[in-house]
């Protein structure tokens, strides 16, 4: 059903540049290509979904779309304080990624004659969790909604109920995987000098945030998940396989 994760250990962005240089080079010259590929989706087209499919993923993709939105403010802050100037450039272009995605998902409610979300309750827990401290724990909470939407957009993809939902998921999951290698990255780099007392506190916070968003994304966007055959129990199952590989891959030294 879902478009599993890449391998994490497969090479990256090639280039003279470091690490945070050659992703960069990788979100700059996606640039052209997002372009070309968001006009290639037919939203002009008349959407004729049920509505026993419609108003489940019309209520999903409002509660994606509220996700996506954000302006990445704090994230920009904590990237600035790091002191590292091409993680924080590539920062910026992650999170003009994630604008687009949202952008997407705001065209995708006008194709469904939806109307975007202001708030809900999941949205606003989660933005808290982001906030507790530093650095390293946002995107230890951001990585866990970067896979959690590895399985959702992939599911979509594969089975969606018509070709510009589906190609819509499809678009933005291809970006979800290298946003997952490049929160490994800056998390491999930020846990390399922590003693091992304080690396397993801290994973064992991630993995308990992981368990616990997976289970209420799997029930809160359960009806939409039943009309398009993914089973919630199997969403769960593919959700904590890939953050698994995505926990050994930040260990690997």
């Amino acid at each position: 059903m879902t478009q599993q994760a890449d391998d994490l250990s497969a090479p990256r962005v090639r280039g003279d540049a470091g690490i945070f240089g050659s992703w960069v080079q990788h979100f700059e010259q996606n640039e052209h290509a997002h372009a070309k590929a968001d006009a290639a989706i037919p939203f002009a087209d008349r959407s004729d979904i049920p509505d026993s499919v419609r108003n489940p993923l019309i209520e999903s993709v409002r509660r994606f779309q509220l996700g996506e939105s954000g302006d990445g403010e704090q994230l920009l802050r904590k990237a600035a304080r790091a002191g590292d100037l091409e993680y924080l450039r590539a920062a910026e272009l992650f999170v003009a990624e994630e604008q687009q995605h949202a952008a997407l998902l705001l065209r995708l409610l006008g194709y469904l004659d939806g109307q975007p979300m202001r708030r809900h309750w999941s949205d606003a827990v989660f933005v808290r969790l982001r906030r507790l401290m530093g650095l390293r724990t946002e995107l230890m909470v951001l990585t866990v909604a970067e896979v959690v939407a590895l399985s959702y957009y992939g599911g979509l993809a594969n089975a969606g109920p018509d070709r510009v939902v589906r190609a819509v998921a499809a678009r933005i999951v291809a970006d979800e995987h290298p946003h997952v290698r490049f929160q490994v990255d800056r998390l491999r780099a930020g846990f390399a000098g922590s003693r091992a007392g304080a690396r397993a506190l801290a994973f064992a916070f991630w993995w308990l945030t992981a368990v616990g968003a997976t289970v209420v994304v799997a029930f809160d966007h359960g009806p939409l998940l039943d009309a398009i055959g993914y089973r919630r129990t199997r969403f769960i199952r593919d959700v904590l396989s890939d953050f698994a590989k995505v926990v050994a891959a930040v260990l690997r030294r």
